[in-house]
């Protein structure tokens, strides 16, 4: 059992072990996983969180669709898609579909939700942008 801890560094921990025990069952891909995959053109990034967030910092070559749009964007016809996005909307048998948001916890739903959808490709990055920045940046 987890004890809780006090102040804002104890919140940080139980918030991050929730979102760990949440994760189980979903399809997940590492920071150096992630990077081979975009090193060889196989990945298909979607940054899940904010305009506000993605356009402070976001992973080279991710595509921004908020968590909130995403069941939308992710059921318009193609056309629509690309005229909104301006790129190709993502097929559901495509491989490496790769969701992130900030720490993880708005990756894990977009990726249960593409999942719903019927996209068997779709993994969570649960490093998130956090584990990128500290990483890469």
């Amino acid at each position: 059992m987890l004890q809780a801890r006090r102040g804002r560094a104890g919140t940080a921990f139980l918030q991050l072990a929730i979102v760990a025990r949440t994760m189980a069952g979903v399809p997940t891909v590492s920071l150096p996983e992630l990077r081979s995959l975009l090193a060889s053109g196989r990945a298909r990034l979607i940054d899940v969180r904010s305009r506000e967030e993605s356009a402070a910092g976001t992973i080279p070559g991710a595509l921004n669709i908020p968590v909130s749009e995403l069941e939308s964007a992710l059921q318009m016809e193609p056309a629509a898609f690309q005229a909104l996005y301006s790129t190709e909307k993502p097929k559901l048998e495509d491989e490496n579909l790769i969701f992130f948001c900030h720490l993880g916890k708005r990756g894990l739903q977009a990726t249960q939700l593409a999942q719903g959808l019927g996209y068997t490709g779709a993994r969570n990055y649960a490093g998130a942008y956090r584990e990128w920045l500290q990483q890469e940046g």
